[in-house]
């Protein structure tokens, strides 16, 4: 809330917004102004007297906060379909992208980024399904040049790892739709022993927000009853890439190193045609 408070009408809007939850998530700004008896232009000013840049970024606020108070099934009952699910999904990860761009935060990605590469070492919690983006985030870090791994199951490993937190490390929590308590309880665990602490998320959950020196937020709804994870491998594919920026040289090196010890594992199936003129012929 601000300071001063909100003026009578935005108070209609935002009374609307908490007694009828549904509604406000899915709702047009239209349909928002009609039932709070606004015209339109209070609605975007509401949203952007408590923060928002406009009413679709509070209305992805609302939502996720709304379907990550619904159970597995209930979430599959929002989604319904009635034509194809699989287009559907493509759809909604077209629009979940088009979202992350127009909302891009180029600081915060930075920020995230020059961390990683000034810490003693990186621990990167995501469990689930969410295990998939820690994964590729950790995975290619790695190659960058950088000491960063995924936990990715088991509170035994996690509660290891957050054990060995200091003042010199990162944790960054990946967690969308309902989080797991024990992601939160690593993260507010390594802000108390004094680790640089972000996140990943679609929802701003004060739980794990309050732990974390920043917060990226990344559109993660989907059309069933499990959340999208393509924005969020978008996101962390930015912070690599960014990353690998940040000492060109040092992830040059590291991945002329991997390369090597690939070809000596005999890792990768050669593509046949790809011959040099040479070999030809």
């Amino acid at each position: 809330m601000p300071e001063r408070g909100l003026r009578p009408r935005s108070s209609a809007v935002l009374e609307l917004l908490i007694s009828q939850p549904r509604r406000a998530s899915f709702g047009s700004t239209g349909e928002i102004a009609q039932l709070a008896g606004v015209n339109v232009a209070t609605v975007t000013r509401t949203a952007q007297a408590l923060g928002f840049a406009g009413w679709p970024a509070l209305q992805q606020e609302l939502r996720a906060r709304y379907l990550s108070s619904l159970s597995a099934p209930q979430v599959a009952e929002e989604h319904t379909s009635t034509g194809s699910a699989a287009a559907d999904s493509v759809r909604r990860d077209f629009d979940s992208l088009a979202l992350l761009k127009s909302r891009f935060d180029e600081a915060g990605i930075t920020l995230v980024a020059t961390a990683v590469a000034t810490a003693r070492r990186t621990v990167v919690i995501a469990d689930g399904s969410y295990a998939a983006v820690g994964i590729a985030f950790a995975h290619n870090a790695r190659l960058a040049g950088y000491d960063v791994h995924a936990v990715t199951g088991g509170d035994a490993e996690l509660a290891n790892q957050t054990a060995k937190m200091t003042a010199d490390d990162v944790l960054i929590a990946i967690s969308f739709w309902r989080l797991y308590a024990s992601t939160v309880l690593a993260a507010n665990e390594a802000h108390d022993r004094g680790a640089r602490v972000f996140a990943i998320t679609d929802a701003a959950s004060p739980a794990l927000a309050g732990a974390a020196e920043h917060v990226l937020m990344v559109p993660a709804e989907g059309v069933a009853f499990f959340p999208s994870l393509t924005a969020g491998v978008a996101l962390v594919q930015a912070i690599v890439a960014q990353l690998a920026a940040v000492d060109p040289d040092r992830t040059s090196k590291s991945i002329e190193a991997a390369e090597a010890m690939w070809t000596r594992f005999d890792l990768l199936q050669r593509r046949p045609g790809l011959t040099t003129r040479k070999n030809q012929p």
